[in-house]
């Protein structure tokens, strides 16, 4: 449909789900078994599983002037993070052995899209032990990306921000071309007092898991009552030993401090880990 046309109301169709209509198991005119439900119970669904190589450099902070709803300029810190995604042309493949299992296999992957989603979230605790609830989502900051391109990037090497990665086909990199791609993440307004926290990085793999809570489904529920459905994180920690009122990037140190590991739920010293969210 081009921006142009446009769509009648006659053409509209509004579904309603009544919340009083519950799922029937007992159909009264065919067999259970001859259901969706009844056909697609014991399906298994295998896929290909594929992975980009993931690197970056050093979280830091830069002062940029960014224009306000208002007009006027706001000078604002800016944390960000350049990174490198590589395709590594490895793919996981499932193959059927004997008496119908299933064993992951090494196969050759393809060109392959990042749709990047970073979350930079605090693991800092209240004195009364809850978590604090903060996270700020990536943020595209065009003035930003000029200055951090200037500092960071050599020759007319690109620094991509997240809505221009996604819309770039990662080439499958060998031994003699590498079809790595660099791109920038960046957060706005993060909390100076911010001690502990994670980084998040979605999309770098295609894995994802359906989790069902024990008890949550009863018979004549709706199909997936209770369902969880997750996708695979790499959650990269870090940690800020200054103060509130002194902000420097010199300060962000990778991974856990000596006794602190419980407030990521991990070891001591572990800095990064794939995560199911």
């Amino acid at each position: 449909m081009s921006p142009d046309e446009t769509v009648s109301t006659h053409d509209l169709i509004e579904l309603r789900v009544d919340p009083a209509v519950r799922w029937n198991p007992d159909p009264a005119f065919v067999a259970a078994s001859r259901t969706v439900y009844g056909m697609s119970s014991g399906v298994k669904f295998r896929r290909e599983v594929s992975c980009l190589e993931f690197s970056f450099k050093p979280l830091r902070m830069v002062e940029v002037d960014l224009p306000q709803p208002g007009g006027k300029l706001q000078r604002k810190l800016v944390w960000y993070m350049v990174y490198r995604v590589r395709n590594t042309g490895r793919t996981l493949k499932p193959v059927e052995k004997e008496a119908s299992s299933f064993a992951a296999e090494i196969a050759p992957g393809e060109p392959v899209r990042f749709l990047p989603h970073f979350v930079l979230e605090s693991q800092d605790r209240e004195p009364t032990g809850e978590r604090v609830d903060k996270a700020y989502l990536d943020r595209v900051i065009p003035a930003a990306v000029s200055v951090i391109r200037r500092r960071e990037a050599r020759g007319n090497m690109a620094l991509l921000n997240s809505v221009e990665m996604s819309q770039q086909l990662i080439p499958v990199s060998d031994a003699r071309t590498d079809g790595g791609v660099w791109g920038v993440a960046m957060w706005e307004d993060v909390d100076p007092r911010l001690d502990f926290f994670s980084i998040y990085v979605g999309g770098l793999s295609n894995a994802y898991r359906w989790e069902d809570t024990p008890g949550a489904y009863q018979p004549g529920d709706f199909p997936g009552k209770g369902r969880r459905f997750s996708r695979k994180f790499l959650q990269l920690n870090f940690w800020v030993p200054g103060d509130e009122f002194h902000q420097s990037e010199r300060e962000i140190r990778y991974g856990v401090p000596v006794g602190k590991g419980q407030l990521y739920d991990v070891a001591d010293g572990v800095a990064y880990r794939w995560v199911y969210r």
